[in-house]
Formats: structure tokens, C-alpha cells, sequence
């Protein structure tokens, strides 16, 4: 006889604003970790170690945070550094270390993993706690622009393997996300403008007004005016969250990922160039590629293409790269389609604010669509005879 059981679980999902989290006198963690019962909570704290580096004061700060709440959380063999940015998830060594610390620190599944750091961080950090014990609870505090308007809330983990981004990896969401603008301030310009292309595809796919806002301020927010800057991360996560807890399929168990428009070349983009190139930077090529060639598909209209590429380049992101020219970029298609399974499907564009799903790409427009964004983006366009090396 044949059973098919089925069973939902539930998830509270905690996202958090504030500033300056490890002031004593700000509950915002002490709350988010208070385990509701007598017994105090475990605590072991990983951060990112150019953030470490740029803030000689931090660990000190968090040390003293645990002390002033000490009667609710038990800190547990002082604060780790793990290092930051994309490389690292390519290192098992790191890994390993982050799992002999959970280890070392007698965390349990009650237990919590304080995160704070970029994007690889929390990865990489996220993937050791959802795999230890099968799960101990993680709580983020993401440290750029683009963790603070995309990554921080996502329910994903995951480290690179064999050349594949992100290939080991699980679906586990944080016990809570706490994104605190005061752990920004020391980010590079460089970083903090690549994080503005997450919010820019968001708001290309679910939210033509948040469009318009960074359109319109992109020159404030690349000279990183708070007042302009702030209101536009806020309003990113809130629509990424938004999508996970509403969009029934949380765990990408179906075939469509409208939060990854973009991310098919952009993840090849990044590979291609060893990782030199950042998510953000990556993203906002691959963004600016799949909105031209929505536009040369007759989906979107030309003047919309290219009001996106304009303001991704007032936010101070380079539309160009020398890997565009790379034979092997059009591979990341199947790459993209292998990791989620299925069918093709790729997001595109039928107007700035409406996304939606094709099942396949035009092998000879892309390549138009190369050539048009190199146009668009270098001084000097790749001649026709160049780009016919993808073909």
C-alpha cells in the first residue's frame, strides 16, 4: 500500500531595523536571542574580518554588549573572525574552522550563531549553522548595501564546489536578520555602490515607484547621502522578505526565481573572473544585459532599457567587462537552469515594474544584446567580428 503524507512546517521570519546594535542600552539582539525560558542562551559570535580590520573598536564592543546581558546570554569562546568576500567560500579550510568553533563552543540547536558580516559571511557562517546538529538557530547582521537590501533576509546558505557558485548549500531561514546602518559606514565606495544593483532588480521586477526613487536619487546615493540612501535599502529587503513569506514557494521547488533577473550571467560573470568582480558589480551586468534584451525580444520598450542602464551607471556601476567576450559565458544558461532544475526559465522584462518568466533565450539576440550593452556602457563597442567568437 502506497502513502503520501503530506505536511507543512511554519517559519517566523525577524527582520529588524536599528543603529548601532552593540550599544548596550539597544535590545534589538539581546531580544531576538532571549530564549523564552529560564535558562540563559548560548551564543557564539562570527565576524567578518575586513570589517574586524576597518573597526578596531567592534570586538571589544561586542564582548562588552555580552556582558551588560549577561543575564539572559552566555557568550561562548569570545568573538570569531572569519574572512570576508567572495574567495572565502571557495576555501574548505574556513569552513571546517567555523564548524570545529560550533563544535568547540558546545552549541546546540537551542543555541544561537551570530553573524555579522557581507555576504560571503553569512553564507558561508549560515551553511556551517544549518548543517551542525542539523540546524542551529543563526541570526545575521549583514554589514554591506547589498546584505542589507537583498542576501541578509534570504533563506539560503551555501559555499562554492567545483567551480559552481553556491553548489553546496541549504534552505534554512535565519532565526533573525537585524540590519543596522551603522555597520555600513566603514564599507569601501566600491562596495557600497555594488550593493545598489540588488534594490535597482527588485525594483525592476516587483516595484516600478522603488525604480523611479533610485533613478531619481541615484547621484545622491552614489555620494552616499543616508537620507537618500537608507529609505531605498529598507524598501529592498522589505520586497525581497516580502516575496519569500508570500510567494508559496520559499524553497524554489518550482522552476521560476524572479529575484535572480539578471543573476544567470551574473553568477557566470563572477566565475569567469575568478571571483575579482563583485556579486553587486556582476549583477548590475547581468541586470543591465537582460533588461536590453528584453527590450530587442520586443518585450520592453528601448527607452526603458535604457533608463535602466543609465541609472545603474549614475549609481556608479560599470556596465562592462572583458568577460562578456568569454565563449564560455553563454554556458551559464544551462547552469543557471541545472542548479534550479527543469525547465529554462529566465526572468524578463515587459515593463520597469513587471517581471516575468520565458523558457528560452534567443542565442543571436543575446549576442546583439552584448554588443548593444558594450554600446552603451565602453567608450570603444565591441566590433561585430569579436563578439562572433561566442557564436
Amino acid at each position: 500500500m502506497d502513502v503520501d503524507a503530506r505536511f507543512e512546517l511554519s517559519f517566523v521570519h525577524r527582520l529588524r531595523f536599528t543603529r548601532d546594535a552593540f550599544e548596550p542600552r539597544n535590545r534589538t539582539l539581546a531580544d531576538v536571542l532571549d530564549p523564552g525560558s529560564r535558562d540563559r542562551s548560548r551564543v557564539l559570535v562570527f565576524v567578518d574580518t575586513g570589517l574586524a580590520d576597518a573597526r578596531a573598536d567592534l570586538r571589544p564592543r561586542i564582548e562588552a554588549y555580552f556582558d551588560a546581558h549577561r543575564q539572559r546570554n552566555e557568550p561562548a569562546n569570545g568573538v570569531q573572525l572569519v574572512p570576508g568576500g567572495e574567495p572565502v567560500k571557495n576555501d574548505p579550510a574556513t569552513l571546517e574552522a567555523v564548524l570545529r568553533a560550533i563544535h568547540d563552543a558546545r552549541l546546540c540547536r537551542q543555541s544561537y550563531v551570530v553573524a555579522v558580516g557581507g555576504g560571503a559571511v553569512l553564507d558561508l557562517v549560515g551553511y556551517a549553522a544549518a548543517i551542525a546538529h542539523r540546524g542551529v538557530r543563526l541570526v545575521r547582521l549583514p554589514t554591506t548595501t547589498l546584505s542589507q537590501a537583498d542576501s541578509g533576509v534570504a533563506v539560503k546558505n551555501g559555499v562554492n564546489a567545483f567551480g559552481r557558485k553556491n553548489y553546496l548549500g541549504t534552505f534554512s531561514p535565519p532565526w533573525a536578520v537585524i540590519n543596522d546602518t551603522d555597520l555600513l559606514e566603514t564599507l569601501s565606495d566600491r562596495d557600497w555602490h555594488s550593493g545598489f544593483s540588488e534594490a535597482v532588480k527588485i525594483g525592476l521586477v516587483k516595484d516600478r515607484g522603488l525604480f523611479t526613487r533610485i533613478a531619481a536619487d541615484a547621484a545622491r546615493i552614489q555620494r552616499r547621502d543616508a537620507s537618500a540612501a537608507l529609505p531605498v535599502l529598507r524598501r529592498s529587503v522589505e520586497l525581497h522578505l516580502q516575496h519569500i513569506v508570500t510567494c508559496g514557494d520559499a524553497f524554489e521547488l518550482t522552476h521560476a526565481r524572479p529575484l535572480d533577473f539578471g543573476h544567470w550571467a551574473a553568477h557566470k560573470l563572477e566565475q569567469l573572473t575568478d571571483f575579482r568582480l563583485r556579486h553587486g558589480e556582476a549583477v548590475a551586468i547581468g541586470v543591465a544585459l537582460d533588461s536590453i534584451y528584453s527590450a530587442l525580444a520586443g518585450h520592453l520598450p528601448w527607452r526603458e532599457a535604457e533608463t535602466i542602464c543609465g541609472c545603474l551607471r549614475a549609481l556608479g556601476l560599470a556596465l562592462c567587462h572583458q568577460a562578456l567576450l568569454r565563449s564560455e559565458l553563454l554556458d551559464g544558461l544551462e547552469e543557471f537552469r541545472e542548479h534550479l532544475g527543469g525547465p529554462l526559465t529566465i526572468t524578463l522584462l515587459r515593463r520597469i515594474g513587471e517581471g516575468f518568466d520565458v523558457h528560452a533565450i534567443d542565442r543571436p539576440t543575446m549576442l546583439e544584446a552584448i554588443q548593444r550593452l558594450s554600446t552603451i556602457a565602453a567608450p570603444t563597442p565591441y566590433p561585430l567580428h569579436v563578439l562572433n567568437r561566442l557564436s
